[in-house]
């Protein structure tokens, strides 16, 4: 292939065709200039073998496993979680009879920063935007009758993601299960919690070394659970660009990494079971391209960098969810449509499990209709379009592998100037990745406002709308019921063995030993989150977040 020439080629069309000229241009999410056609010359003709390869094969930019979709479907997991265990169960018994393959827990905000029920800053909060877990009587009911060992589960949880994993191994053990057979993901990125969710409890280094400890418990005794969910997901609903969300929760990677390291694990010990979590926008092929460029900057990184010698440590595996922020509460309906596209991006893309979203999520908890909707458009898109026939349908195509090696140039500029300051915790330390990120929110709502960038329904083909009502509100009653089951609880407990444990973790995380076996121990004698949380903010201190404005 003559790329001078098809470039001269493409130049005499262009000219034969004034009424290009005229066309409005357009540019990628991460500012890129489009152009009109893509040919040869400006994509496809890259060193195949070393810069794509096959799937299942380094630097696995067609897909992670060889077979993927023929072989094995992607999980369908939609995150749920609210008013309280008994209905969270119920939840997830109903998703399982949907269809739906795999679990994901939503934890309350209380639960997420460490507080039990009934301590004040969980006032109004307790089951509201997930399920509240105290003890480890919560955990039980919310998995009650449901098999570990058939299951994998994901929790969304971060600061407090020890003690959950605690949890979820004592019922395992309750089943008459050994660690060695529980499946799914810990999320277990604290990192951006101090740049966007805000859900931080201990300073980061002391958060970093609970990540490590999960890192060193797993590879010895829960082998096949994802030790962390890298969470780009996060990131770019706070207003990061597809460039952004992939390079910063790279950089966060590369800190967690690197930390174990220096404890003394091995690389290949912990890299395999390292998962993520990123968000699928509107922007379909940039969404595609996105995830072929990060499978391979990871890929480079692990065994160029950090000297990676399995080549699982160097797969790329990810779970998405679509993007709750693309959705409107004007005409909500057309989420529905917003879903099912951003579904197939991620399909395209070869993710390996996605939680799609309801429609009604713009105005309140989904409803069981909606989250049966969402649920049948993975399910229509997976049974009924052929979009699985094969394997990474867009590679080759021009438009694809140019977006594809634009995109990688660009996560690696920013990561390299992450780098330049110090890594992750430096550049959030410097409050550098808090201000890009809310000057992008800025930079898009001012977009939105001034029209520039369409939002169907709310300002372009607006309709006048009824005021919509709350489809689905918590349990006002669910807050103090909660309290009283974890008051009961605490009477019915061996406090001397709670004060005993308590006793036991305190002294680990003064010192430098590991501190699972200890929470594990906590936690069964029934240990609330908030006693335990406790114990480490009085040893670690809690975090004061940087000021950016």
């Amino acid at each position: 292939m003559d790329k001078n020439k098809i470039q001269e080629a493409k130049q005499s069309w262009e000219g034969r065709h004034h009424e290009l000229a005229k066309c409005a241009p357009h540019t990628t999410d991460w500012g890129d200039p489009v152009e009109p056609l893509y040919t040869p010359a400006d994509g496809g003709d890259q060193d195949y073998l070393n810069q794509s390869g096959f799937p299942g094969d380094f630097p696995f930019v067609r897909g992670v496993y060889s077979s993927m979709y023929l072989g094995r479907p992607w999980t369908v997991r939609q995150y749920s979680g609210y008013d309280s265990p008994k209905d969270t169960n119920a939840r997830f018994r109903y998703l399982l009879e949907q269809g739906q393959t795999g679990l994901s827990v939503a934890f309350d905000l209380p639960t997420q920063i460490g507080y039990d029920s009934d301590h004040p800053m969980s006032a109004g909060e307790v089951g509201k935007v997930g399920v509240p877990v105290d003890t480890l009587e919560d955990m039980e009911v919310i998995f009650e009758d449901l098999p570990l060992d058939k299951l994998s589960t994901s929790m969304t949880i971060n600061a407090p993601s020890a003690i959950m994993l605690a949890m979820y191994v004592s019922i395992g053990k309750k089943q008459g299960l050994d660690p060695s057979v529980l499946r799914g993901t810990l999320q277990n990125d604290v990192l951006k919690e101090y740049t966007v969710r805000g859900t931080y409890i201990f300073p980061p280094q002391p958060s970093i070394r609970l990540v490590t400890d999960i890192f060193a418990y797993c590879s010895q005794n829960v082998p096949k659970f994802n030790t962390i969910n890298v969470a780009g997901y996060h990131l770019r609903e706070a207003g990061c660009s597809a460039v952004q969300e992939i390079a910063f929760s790279f950089t966060n990677a590369i800190a967690y990494i690197q930390a174990a390291l220096d404890t003394g694990l091995d690389i290949d010990a912990f890299a395999p079971r390292i998962s993520w979590i990123f968000n699928t926008n509107n922007k379909l092929f940039e969404e595609v391209a996105k995830y072929r460029a990060a499978r391979r900057i990871w890929a480079e990184l692990l065994r160029d960098r950090f000297g990676a010698k399995d080549p699982r440590s160097c797969m790329l595996r990810f779970h998405t969810q679509t993007s709750g922020a693309a959705l409107t509460a004007q005409q909500p309906l057309n989420n529905v449509v917003r879903v099912a596209y951003q579904t197939l991006a991620a399909v395209l893309a070869g993710a390996q499990s996605i939680a799609a979203c309801s429609y009604d999520e713009a105005l309140s908890l989904p409803t069981e209709e909606s989250v049966r909707t969402s649920l049948r458009t993975q399910q229509i898109l997976r049974e009924e379009t052929g979009v699985t026939d094969t394997i990474d349908p867009l590679g080759g195509s021009y438009y694809m592998e140019a977006l594809t090696d634009q995109i990688y140039t660009r996560i690696k500029e920013l990561m390299d100037r992450v780098e330049q300051m110090g890594g992750a915790v430096a550049a959030i330390e410097k409050g550098f990745v808090q201000k890009e990120i809310e000057r992008r929110a800025y930079d898009i709502q001012k977009r939105i406002e001034a029209g520039e960038m369409v939002v169907v329904g709310v300002n372009k083909y607006t309709i006048e709308e009824e005021e919509t009502e709350v489809l689905v509100e918590s349990n006002p009653q669910a807050e103090q019921d909660q309290i009283e089951r974890l008051n009961a609880m605490k009477n019915r407990r061996s406090n001397d063995k709670v004060e005993s444990a308590l006793a036991a973790l305190k002294q680990s995380a003064q010192g430098d030993g590991a501190l699972m076996p200890v929470i594990i121990e906590a936690v069964e004698a029934y240990a609330s989150l908030g006693e335990i949380c406790g114990v480490l903010r009085e040893v670690f201190g809690e975090y004061q977040p940087v000021r950016t404005i």
